[in-house]
């Protein structure tokens, strides 16, 4: 993956300076106010790319100098606004007035940056809530700043998995662990996107209209949702025989509502994604000296024996998604908070090499990660549940909630 250029001017003037970096770059940026004032701005630039077949995308920054805060455009349209362009000169609209009401022009500064190939993060705007007809789909380079919570409410941010192969299960003399984690070797060779956070319940409420969740907070995950919920009881319920959901489901409307394919985790992909490529009990590296509360564990995520710690602002059962510590691929909370919820039937591993593994062609259970609010051994990389595709686990500490992969 190639960083590019990045070009900077502010509002009113006509040409920007740009500075190469090896393999992509973009050059002559022109920033201009549509006269009379609609609140549009058109931004034209211009893609240079050692392989001229390539996807590049592009991202444009604004930086408010009244207040200094960086202001990541929303309302963009055409031409590199919600995917990858060829090299070539190029123009996208922003509908500025939309994004920033108190528009002042002298005090914006634009930059544009680029990458080639795919873009490490994919950002859904699902801030329209229930009555819009279409989410804005953004592509970035940079990680979602954790101090602002919009990446837990209104954007829904996922993180680019490269394909890989991995050790899935757990060693025989891993503390607690279960006979049904037989260790076996896993490649995964499509990229997917998955979220960086465990889906709020502020992002459920946008898309779905109504909070199910038991202890509230709209950044805390949500939970008490179920298999059916997630991807629909009819439609839904055929995987692995086709990937359909319901469209009253919340699958089925963050479809429709955007033009990426989402779904939940397969389970090779939930731990592939867990693990971030280590072997350990715990993304962190660690494995466990203590199958109940454990140090290691207490750094990671909510879980029953640090729910008083205050991470995150809450002091019992969930918190904040983002509240502990990421694995090395800045996925968060793959450890505790709420169970989640895998696409799979449940199945029994097998010692043998798998390619793409998508579960059991038919179980009665479907397959829950994660170890939500329970003992440190259930939240290890490997530990594996299961539960009826209508099951909520809306009592004690099993609280189920999920996150979302694309494609």
């Amino acid at each position: 993956m190639n960083v590019g250029k990045r070009a900077m001017m502010a509002m009113g003037l006509a040409l920007a300076v740009a500075t190469a970096q090896a393999g992509v770059m973009v050059t002559n940026v022109v920033v201009q106010q549509r006269w009379p004032w609609s609140g549009l701005v058109d931004i034209d630039y211009e893609v240079l790319c050692d392989n001229t077949n390539s996807d590049v995308y592009v991202y444009p920054t604004a930086t408010d100098h009244d207040t200094n805060l960086s202001i990541s455009p929303r309302t963009l349209t055409g031409e590199g606004a919600s995917g990858p362009v060829k090299a070539g000169k190029r123009r996208m609209t922003w509908n500025i007035t939309a994004d920033i009401p108190t528009f002042n022009s002298p005090s914006l500064s634009i930059t544009l940056s680029a990458i080639s190939g795919a873009a490490p993060y994919l950002v859904v705007d699902v801030s329209g809530g229930t009555g819009a007809a279409f989410y804005p789909v953004r592509y970035s380079i940079e990680p979602p700043c954790i101090s602002n919570n919009a990446c837990r409410t209104t954007n829904l941010w996922l993180r680019l998995i490269q394909p890989g192969t991995f050790i899935m299960g757990s060693p025989t003399d891993e503390l607690s662990r279960d006979s049904r984690e037989i260790q076996h070797q896993v490649t995964l060779t499509q990229p997917f996107y998955i979220s960086v956070f465990e889906v709020t319940q502020k992002q459920w409420v946008l898309v779905m209209g109504s909070n199910p969740a038991y202890y509230v907070g709209d950044t805390r995950p949500v939970n008490c949702v179920s298999y059916n919920m997630i991807r629909g009881s009819v439609n839904g319920s055929a995987w692995p025989t086709n990937n359909q959901v319901d469209a009253t489901s919340f699958l089925g409307k963050l479809r429709a509502r955007t033009t990426l394919t989402f779904d939940l985790p397969t389970e090779a992909q939930w731990e592939y994604a867990c693990r971030a490529g280590t072997s350990t009990a715990l993304n962190n590296g660690m494995n466990l000296t203590n199958a109940a509360s454990d140090a290691s564990m207490a750094e990671v995520g909510r879980y029953w024996y640090n729910q008083s710690d205050g991470a995150g602002g809450y002091s019992s059962y969930t918190t904040k998604v983002g509240a502990y510590r990421p694995n090395a691929w800045g996925l968060y909370d793959m450890h505790g908070n709420v169970l989640e919820w895998c696409l799979d039937w449940w199945s029994t591993y097998f010692s043998t090499n798998a390619l793409d593994p998508l579960g059991a062609a038919y179980s009665d259970i479907r397959v829950i990660r994660d170890g939500g609010l329970n003992s440190a051994t259930s939240c290890r990389s490997a530990s594996r549940g299961g539960g009826s595709p209508s099951f909520t686990g809306c009592y004690g500490n099993g609280f189920v909630g999920f996150r979302v992969v694309a494609y």
